[in-house]
């Protein structure tokens, strides 16, 4: 290759530029991006697998503790610390909004007394127009629903508790 040639095609790609887009998709929580820039198309995807949540065995506890209801409004809790202590609390893996229904006149995943499989769908969070599908942990008996559908979430905070 001489001097004055233009660079071959696969050259014009800046590694780290997708160092950069592999990162920005792993902390976002995003599955895929894309970025074009005149002829240059580069897309970053990732597989995701199913939100799985291990969490410890159950340590026993009240049941008025945790069948209670969530104050909201002015002077409740901040939203991430509702049923965070609870062994059984299913924890968001981001930061989102939950849905708690497939379409807005569907009826919802999961309701109080549901039983769900390791497995079953129990919401889906968006994050970055992404819909990600939050599944149980563990078997057992919805016992509480700390989300409403619409509803902003934290990173770590309680979506419900399955027992």
């Amino acid at each position: 290759m001489q001097e004055d040639d233009p660079m071959p095609k696969h050259d014009t790609i800046d590694p780290e530029l997708v160092r950069e887009l592999a990162k920005l998709v792993t902390e976002t929580g995003l599955s895929e991006i894309e970025v074009e820039k005149g002829d240059l198309r580069i897309r970053v995807a990732r597989r995701l697998e199913p939100v799985s949540v291990q969490v410890a065995a159950p340590a026993p506890m009240p049941v008025a503790a945790v069948a209670a209801p969530v104050p909201s409004g002015p002077g409740a809790a901040p939203a991430p610390e509702r049923g965070r202590a609870h062994p059984g609390a299913v924890p968001s893996p981001m930061v989102g909004t939950a849905y708690r229904r497939p379409s807005p006149d569907a009826k919802p995943f999961v309701e109080v007394g549901s039983r769900v499989e390791v497995g079953d769908k129990l919401l889906l969070i968006e994050a970055m127009k992404t819909f990600n599908e939050i599944v149980a942990p563990r078997a057992g008996t919805v016992s509480a629903l700390f989300v409403e559908d619409g509803q902003p979430v934290e990173f770590g905070e309680a979506l419900l508790t399955i027992e």
